[in-house]
């Protein structure tokens, strides 16, 4: 462009008809094109900050698999407990008479006394007198294990043992398998305080005889048993019971199983010590 054009000025100025004149870029000196860049210093620094992030994760993520033991929970401050989990402190380790002993003296501990003492209480040992005594003895507080073990003799008599099907030891007959086992599914404290706690665990029963020529096949119930429990200084103890029907959910879609099948489970599959 000359500096006579249309525009007037020099190159580069702004004429004096108010339009702006464009200046065209410097020609480059390599005709290739564009010389490279250098590499900035910053990109280094991001690519070392990258790398030893990602190392402090795996190592994270590696540490997540190691088993580390769990924290015990103290009196005053339980763990959160849901619904459906049973949580807090492990079972107890000691027995007495097979009924596990020596629970905590606070709710939780009442909570898990009650819900093994409905286990001894509504197992098949209760059909056989001496077993029967020895669980009452094991699971009842001193000021009421008369009365208790007079009222479960009751219950329990040679009437009810023979309308059953069963001898008067409590057995079977030959060829068939007695069930009776008591299963928690879950339990709440009503009313606590140092000394005594009213537990509510909420049980499926199962109940029958096994065998071809059985005409009480085994079925299961629902129920709610009502635990009254005394401290007595060193462990809980039932003072009386009583047992309500239900909740009862609806019945599944599940095949009824053989008979066989029933008293192989029976035989096979262990009770648990419940905790919460």
């Amino acid at each position: 462009m000359s500096n006579d054009d249309q525009y007037g000025g020099s190159y580069g100025d702004i004429g004096g008809t108010g339009q702006t004149r464009t200046r065209l870029p410097d020609a480059p000196t390599d005709p290739y094109g564009a010389p490279r860049r250098t590499p900035r210093a910053s990109r280094g620094l991001v690519t070392v900050v990258g790398v030893v992030v990602l190392l402090v994760a795996a190592i994270a993520f590696a540490n997540q698999g190691q088993d580390s033991p769990p924290a015990t929970p103290s009196a005053g401050n339980p763990p959160a407990a849901t619904s459906t989990a049973p949580t807090g402190t492990r079972p107890v380790d000691a027995k007495n008479g097979g009924v596990p002993q020596g629970f905590a003296h606070d709710e939780q501990g009442a909570q898990s006394a009650a819900s093994n003492y409905a286990v001894a209480l509504g197992s098949d040992g209760m059909f056989n007198p001496a077993r029967r005594h020895a669980l009452v003895d094991a699971v009842a507080d001193e000021s009421t294990r008369t009365k208790l073990q007079a009222g479960f003799d009751a219950d329990y008599s040679a009437a009810l043992l023979t309308q059953i099907g069963l001898t008067k030891d409590g057995l079977a007959p030959q060829g068939s398998t007695f069930v009776n086992r008591t299963v928690p599914a879950g339990a709440k404290v009503k009313n606590f305080s140092a000394d005594t706690a009213t537990v509510d665990v909420w049980c499926i029963g199962l109940f029958g005889l096994t065998g071809e020529k059985s005409t009480r096949p085994v079925t299961n119930s629902w129920f709610t048993l009502t635990v009254t429990l005394k401290w007595n200084g060193s462990d809980w103890k039932v003072v009386e019971t009583a047992q309500t029907q239900g909740p009862t959910p609806v019945t599944g879609d599940n095949p009824v199983s053989t008979s066989d099948e029933i008293g192989r489970a029976a035989t096979e599959f262990g009770g648990f010590t419940y905790a919460r």
